[in-house]
């Protein structure tokens, strides 16, 4: 199977994200394309990670989180990757259901005090 690379804008087009946000996922070093010249080129690895990043990022993890997390396993491997992961989404979980839960309260009490407005407009009617 032959080594499939995406260029700079390729990368961007495919992942949806601006030259800027590419550049600066760079520069934390948490991608490492290849470069030729000034020309960058991205090759299977950052593609997953790439991808890794913009799932992390959709569920709430920090940048310096998944830096972190994509280090464990340029240093110690997937089995140890795998198990910091479950630990990480385990508290990111319970991080987003309390999330959820201040949501649902914020918004029966928004509802509320419409209704009651609602309810008090009609009555000067």
């Amino acid at each position: 199977m032959p080594d499939t690379r995406l260029s700079f804008k390729e990368m961007c087009a495919k992942f949806d994200v601006t030259p800027r946000t590419l550049r600066y996922y760079e520069y934390i070093e948490l991608l490492q394309p290849d470069r030729e010249g000034r020309a960058r080129f991205y090759g299977p690895r950052e593609v997953a990670r790439m991808t890794l990043i913009l799932r992390g990022r959709k569920w709430g993890y920090s940048l310096e989180g998944m830096r972190q997390w994509l280090l464990i396993y340029d240093q110690e491997g997937s089995k140890a990757q795998m198990e910091a992961w479950v630990e990480s989404s385990t508290r990111q979980l319970a991080e987003l259901t309390e999330q959820r839960r201040q949501l649902d309260e914020s918004i029966a009490e928004l509802t509320q005090s419409r209704d009651e407005t609602l309810a008090a407009l009609k009555s000067m009617a």
